[in-house]
């Protein structure tokens, strides 16, 4: 497939649609027993699928094994791979947020000796930033990194780590200098998880998932060559990367909430045995409209954050009214969906429709999602200040 070669972005995107119709029924329909899109082993075989045919590396440089496709098109990848129904893969933290910082802060013998491995998803990297007393508050870090045995000897506690229990390698947020202000002391470290003194503990989730970990370091041996960029300036790092997906972090979620909002409105058009439809409801219907105009808002902030990463704008706030918005009109889609289904959800649950059944799963999910990746109060804060302008405090 040479869709590369297209100078038509529609063409490139008609032809992805296709290849990617077609690659996803086949895989669904060769997994066996019943395929769970929700399930992290499909999860993680769909991505080692993908990236055996070559999608992944999408933006990076060829000397790399990258394709070097140009934002938009990363862009309509994401969208596309959404709109068929296909899962976010395991590995995504090291695709979407390590692959692009190394390329940007390592040195030639790290993206030598750590991309291959993300490009092949051979090795799941995980993200260790939060700890049990610094979540929002992420300059609180106490895990420890001390010097020792030719680097660095770790010490510490990280928790809501995604997939930390498939993962090969975590990029850790440390403390090398607890004298030092708290934004200035950190370093940015690569610990391979597989060392004796790691341990995994997954934490179970309401949809009966462990996908976070916690995550204990007792003396672990980090060499110098794993820690990326200068000794106390991770946090400088750190705040790089999360800039990196800023382009396209929303698209499949935002795909993915528009498809969600047709399904909800397929379960209101419902009729019961008495005749009745819960559309028939207007307040019902009110709340489906407001809903309705959110994703086509959201879906104009999107637009707006990729065309400002395609002029090479620096990161700004937006992005927090972004989350805000999507994180919170998402919970109330869903708990709409929850208020239509009633006692049904509690069946779907139970080997019910497999379609209802996912809107549950994913009403229990969307819980955490004012929380994770930054909470609507920070996210409030930084609009605040850096948008309105008020004061601290």
């Amino acid at each position: 497939m040479e869709l590369d070669a297209l100078q038509d972005d529609e063409a490139f995107r008609l032809g992805l649609r296709e290849w990617l119709a077609a690659a996803y029924a086949g895989f669904v329909a060769g997994w066996p027993g019943r395929a769970d899109p929700a399930s992290l082993d499909f999860r993680q075989a769909w991505e080692d699928a993908l990236c055996a045919a070559g999608w992944a590396g999408l933006g990076w440089p060829r000397e790399y094994g990258g394709r070097a496709l140009p934002l938009r098109r990363q862009a309509i990848f994401h969208e596309e791979h959404a709109r068929c129904g296909a899962p976010l893969g395991v590995n995504l933290i090291g695709h979407g947020i390590l692959a692009p910082t190394l390329l940007h802060f390592g040195t030639e013998e790290q993206k030598r000796r750590f991309l291959p491995g993300i490009l092949s998803n051979r090795e799941v990297w995980c993200q260790g930033y939060s700890e049990p007393g610094a979540g929002s508050d992420l300059a609180a870090v106490r895990t420890r990194a001390e010097p020792g045995a030719g680097g660095y000897v770790l010490n510490g506690h990280k928790i809501w780590t995604s997939f930390a229990d498939r993962a090969h390698w975590c990029f850790v947020l440390a403390r090398t200098d607890p004298q030092a202000p708290r934004h200035r002391g950190l370093s940015f470290l690569l610990v391979d998880m597989r060392d004796p003194g790691v341990r995994v503990e997954p934490i179970r989730q309401l949809t009966g998932e462990a996908e976070f970990c916690e995550v204990f370091f007792e003396q672990v041996r980090v060499p110098a060559e794993c820690r990326l960029g200068e000794e106390n300036q991770g946090w400088r790092i750190a705040m790089a990367a999360a800039s990196f997906e800023r382009g396209t972090y929303f698209i499949p979620r935002l795909v993915r909430f528009a498809q969600e909002l047709q399904q909800v409105r397929a379960l209101a058009l419902r009729t019961d045995a008495a005749g009745n439809r819960p559309a028939d409801d207007v307040a019902l219907r009110r709340r489906w409209a407001r809903l309705s105009a959110d994703s086509h808002v959201l879906a104009l902030k999107s637009q707006r954050a990729l065309q400002a990463a395609l002029r090479g704008d620096p990161p700004g706030p937006e992005g927090s009214s972004t989350k805000v918005h999507w994180s919170e009109a998402h919970q109330r889609l869903l708990g709409l969906a929850m208020d239509i289904l009633g006692p049904r959800a509690g069946l779907a649950q139970a080997g019910g429709d497999a379609q209802d059944a996912g809107l549950v799963r994913t009403y229990l999910w969307s819980r955490a999602e004012t929380i994770l990746a930054g909470t609507s109060e920070i996210q409030r804060n930084i609009i605040a200040e850096q948008v309105l302008g008020l004061p601290k405090g």
